[in-house]
This record gives structure tokens, C-alpha cells and sequence, in this order.
């Protein structure tokens, strides 16, 4: 590439970078890696590894795109439970299958999928926070408990067109309506027993119950 190509490049790249920016994006073109990928897990198409196993190298843009700065507008205005109600339902749930002799793993999300809290008992696999978040989505997608979702698609093939490939349609997840309104939900993982998770659900009941008043 001969320099005046590669000066058009970088000023294309840093225009679209500041457009991109202006509407709360990443000037990074960031992307799911798979289907299967969970909303928000956009990575960067550098600092990582490409299929030959080489490292990408960083692009050559303007330190001032490379941070949002103080006032930025939000990146996101999706409904969705607030922080703190988010951490209150998550630690409600945790506690809740604690008392029953489980550790898991506990995910509230907002109504576009996106995690507002992931949370994991001491001495839990940490995997669990990312299927309670698959579990949510399901709950989500179907307005309905997760285990609600799972036996509706297996009566009913005609329902797999709702199910992503980054959803895991099982118990234990509730979806959080608020006036007839689906503005997230609560997934758990981790807990045993069958049908495969029940007392996930009950856990993400007690999360739920807790917050349910102070929605709005």
C-alpha cells in the first residue's frame, strides 16, 4: 500500500471512528465471536489472537477515539432494573440457594439481554454466571420462566424460531415485567436436582421476590 492509500485509510478509519463514537459505539467495528456469543461479548479485531495463532496489531487511530470521555452519553438506554435492584435480586437469589446447600451462579439482565449483574457464591464454578445468563435470555425471548420456555419448545417445534444459539433452554430463569412490560430477567445455574433446574428457579424466585415491590 503506497502512503497516500494508507493516509486515506487512516483518515477514513478515524472519521468512521468518530461517527461511531458520537453514537455511542466503539470505533472498532466490535462483534460477537459466534452465534453463540452473549449479548455485550463484542470483541475488538485486534489484541487478540487470529486463526494462525499471530497476535493483531492495534490500529494507528487518534488517542482522543480511544476513550469516551467524562459526560459521555450513555451506551446503552435499554429498560432494565437498576444497579442496585439488580445486585439486591442477585444476592437474594445466591442466598437463597446458599440456605439450601448449593453454590451457583446468579445473572440479571436488561430487556435487550445485556447483564446488569453476575454474581457467584464462594466456592461455585464461575461458569455458572454465564448459563444463568443464557437461561435469562430464554426467559426473555418467551415472556415466560425459562423451564415454561423449555417444555412450550419441546411440545412445539415450531417455537425453536425464538431460541438463539447463545440461549440454553432449561429451568432457572424468571423474566422481570413491570406493567406488562418484560424489562430483564434473573437466571440462575448450579444447583442440582431434577428436573434440571427447578431449585435454579426457586433461587431466582427468592431474587426476584426481593426487588419485586421497588420496581418500576
Amino acid at each position: 500500500m503506497n502512503s497516500r492509500c494508507l493516509k486515506f485509510s487512516l483518515i477514513a478509519l478515524a472519521s468512521m471512528g468518530a461517527a461511531a463514537l458520537a453514537n455511542g459505539a466503539s470505533p472498532f467495528h466490535d462483534k460477537p465471536d459466534s452465534p453463540r456469543s452473549l449479548p455485550g461479548d463484542n470483541l475488538p479485531p485486534f489484541g487478540m489472537l487470529d486463526g494462525a495463532g499471530h497476535l493483531v496489531p492495534t490500529p494507528e487511530i487518534p488517542a482522543g477515539l480511544l476513550h469516551r470521555g467524562p459526560g459521555a452519553p450513555p451506551e446503552s438506554t435499554a429498560r432494565g432494573p437498576s444497579l442496585g435492584l439488580a445486585v439486591d435480586a442477585a444476592r437474594a437469589a445466591v442466598a437463597a440457594c446458599l440456605k439450601s446447600g448449593y453454590r451457583t451462579g446468579v445473572t440479571v439482565i436488561d430487556s435487550v439481554g445485556d447483564a446488569r449483574a453476575m454474581l457467584t457464591a464462594d466456592g461455585s464454578d464461575g461458569s455458572h454466571v454465564f448459563v444463568a445468563m443464557r437461561k435469562a435470555l430464554a426467559a426473555i425471548a418467551f415472556n415466560t420462566s425459562s423451564s415454561a420456555a423449555h417444555d412450550a419448545v419441546t411440545h412445539d417445534s415450531s417455537l425453536l424460531a425464538k431460541v438463539s444459539p447463545a440461549m440454553f433452554v432449561e429451568g432457572g430463569a424468571l423474566p422481570i415485567v413491570v406493567g406488562g412490560e418484560t424489562i430483564g430477567a434473573i437466571g440462575v445455574s448450579g444447583a442440582a436436582g431434577t428436573p434440571i433446574g427447578h431449585q435454579d428457579e426457586v433461587c431466582a424466585q427468592a431474587g426476584l421476590d426481593k426487588i419485586r415491590s421497588r420496581l418500576k
